[in-house]
């Protein structure tokens, strides 16, 4: 079947998706595609451009999927009548009801409204992780509650019926190249991979760090994550304090060295405040970094139960930043044990695209099926 593929934010985990899914899927994915800057004029005004690049593709389409950024109901107006009765899935990457605000930065409620309404008129809307789900759905009342007059909390309702949590399939097969090397490490290496943003909270990571230097325990630093957007003065600050500690400072865009960056990791730190779903912590604990992550937020559905505290090794869960001072400082000091590479595979391999892709396939072909009715 043809799958047209509308993707206004080609970036970061939207970009890494829709590839694996072209790579991987038995249908024709193909793509309609915009760059990642200027999100706001993404998903506020972009729908004509889309319109406009979807108009020059000729084939028949089958099934509509749209990224969370895309503002579908203009689309859809934009591309009257060829889309009327084609099933349509949004993949809800994020939403911007629940997505964290910068210090003094208040929500814009105009991108909640385009998020609401474009998941009224999807189909199906393929969640990240249940965490993801509940508390979008959690928020949905709130923000219904800013409206003037009937408050329309039946469509909850709907949206929750049309919802359905789907994992990312990840492009995990590429790490398998690299030999571990992290046994050559003359001190522990602590890896952060993630964006560089206020919302990855890496004012509580340097934090912990310093208060660990403070008490001389050995480690180094392997800083790498996406560097494109303003970088916090947390890490500007870390250059000069570990300095002689950091083996690797900015973004790698080299699959091969981020593998070998990855495969001589010990352990993996998340202080996010928020996340919809981490692509680059999976990544780090399939090479083999210990996880050490916080509880709060999507990881306890995603890590086995058995290893969120293993008997004979470190923990993965904190709660605190003081939990996380302390199973830093075990590790560091030998008093616990990371986890062996093999049970930290076995946390996410089943998320790679050769596993994931046939759930992916098997959706499209039943939605393929499916009667398109009004829902009001």
């Amino acid at each position: 079947m043809n799958i047209l593929a509308i993707e206004p934010y080609y970036s970061g985990s939207h970009r890494a998706f829709l590839k694996g899914l072209m790579e991987n899927s038995e249908h024709n994915i193909i793509p309609v595609k915009l760059d990642y800057r200027r999100w706001k004029w993404r998903m506020h005004g972009d729908s004509v451009k889309l319109a406009e690049m979807s108009g020059q593709v000729a084939e028949e389409i089958d099934l509509l999927l749209v990224s969370s950024m895309t503002n579908l109901p203009a689309f859809l107006a934009l591309t009257n009548p060829r889309f009327a009765f084609t099933p349509k899935v949004m993949i809800m990457h994020e939403n911007q009801l629940t997505q964290p605000m910068p210090e003094g930065e208040e929500r814009d409620l105009t991108y909640c409204y385009i998020n609401y309404l474009s998941m009224l008129s999807a189909d199906k809307l393929l969640f990240t992780t249940n965490h993801h789900l509940n508390e979008l759905l959690g928020a949905l009342p709130e923000f219904l509650d800013h409206f003037p007059d009937d408050k329309h909390y039946n469509t909850v309702d709907q949206i929750r019926d049309k919802s359905l949590v789907m994992y990312p399939g990840l492009n995990l097969s590429v790490f398998d190249k690299q030999p571990d090397i992290r046994g050559q490490n003359k001190r522990p290496a602590i890896v952060w991979n993630q964006r560089w943003q206020f919302d990855r909270n890496p004012t509580m990571f340097f934090k912990v760090l310093n208060r660990l230097n403070d008490i001389d325990l050995e480690f180094d630093l392997i800083l790498a994550g996406d560097t494109q957007h303003k970088k916090p003065e947390e890490f500007e600050r870390a250059w000069k304090r570990f300095g002689d500690q950091i083996t690797h400072f900015g973004y790698v865009e080299n699959v091969e060295n981020y593998s070998k960056l990855l495969h001589s990791g010990d352990i993996v730190v998340s202080t996010a405040t928020h996340e919809f779903f981490c692509v680059a912590i999976m990544e780090a604990i399939y090479c083999g970094c210990h996880p050490l992550v916080p509880n709060r937020l999507h990881y306890p559905e995603l890590i086995p139960s058995n290893l969120h505290k293993p008997l004979l090794h470190a923990p993965v869960l904190y709660d605190t930043e003081d939990d996380l001072f302390k199973y830093l400082k075990d590790i560091l000091t030998g008093k616990t044990k990371p986890l062996p590479k093999s049970s930290l595979q076995n946390i996410n391999k089943h998320l790679d695209w050769s596993q994931m892709i046939g759930r992916y396939d098997s959706l499209f072909n039943s939605l393929k099926e499916t009667k398109i009715v009004a829902t009001f």
